[in-house]
């Protein structure tokens, strides 16, 4: 196993991490992704700042929190890396599932076939749905008064015209 960076950051992926930033802001999110620049993907990102105000002698900070939900931190503004915690539970069924919704294959216009098949229907492996077993007037085959193409070889690209060869008259 090679011990670059690369692989000592995918054992965290699906950890909370804590990133510090160079503008002094703190993300807190679920490691998704990164890259050759350390850009990282994180998702469920809240982003922390820290306030100060001078009023009078006293000096007063406090902590704002912002939701970010999924971002992308470039690598140039990252400065730390922590690990939060471990990734939670239920993460594999939650980053397989693709987000909100249910994933389901769809068809081409058509309607997947009854229980028990088609009744009445062509057999399994005939002519789809709406097309008989002949061709369609019009659609697909050659024009009235058209040639056929040559043959594979005969005259086509690089081949000069009967009679322009060496030789030929």
């Amino acid at each position: 196993m090679p011990s670059g960076k690369g692989s000592k950051l995918l054992r965290y992926v699906e950890h909370r991490l804590r990133v510090s930033l160079s503008d002094r802001r703190t993300i807190v999110g679920t490691f998704l992704a990164f890259d050759k620049h350390l850009n990282l993907v994180l998702a469920d990102a809240e982003e922390f700042r820290t306030l100060k105000s001078n009023r009078a002698a006293i000096v007063e900070e406090r902590v704002e929190k912002r939701a970010l939900g999924l971002i992308i931190l470039r690598g140039e503004n990252v400065v730390s890396v922590a690990v939060e915690g471990p990734p939670p539970p239920s993460a594999k069924g939650r980053v397989a599932a693709g987000g909100p919704g249910t994933a389901r294959g769809v068809g081409r216009g058509s309607l997947p076939p009854p229980p028990g098949g088609r009744p009445g229907g062509p057999p399994p492996g005939g002519a789809p749905m709406g097309l008989g077993a002949a061709p369609v007037h019009g659609v697909g085959g050659m024009a009235a008064g058209v040639p056929p193409p040559p043959p594979p070889g005969a005259m086509g690209r690089g081949m000069p015209p009967p009679g322009m060869g060496r030789g030929g008259y």
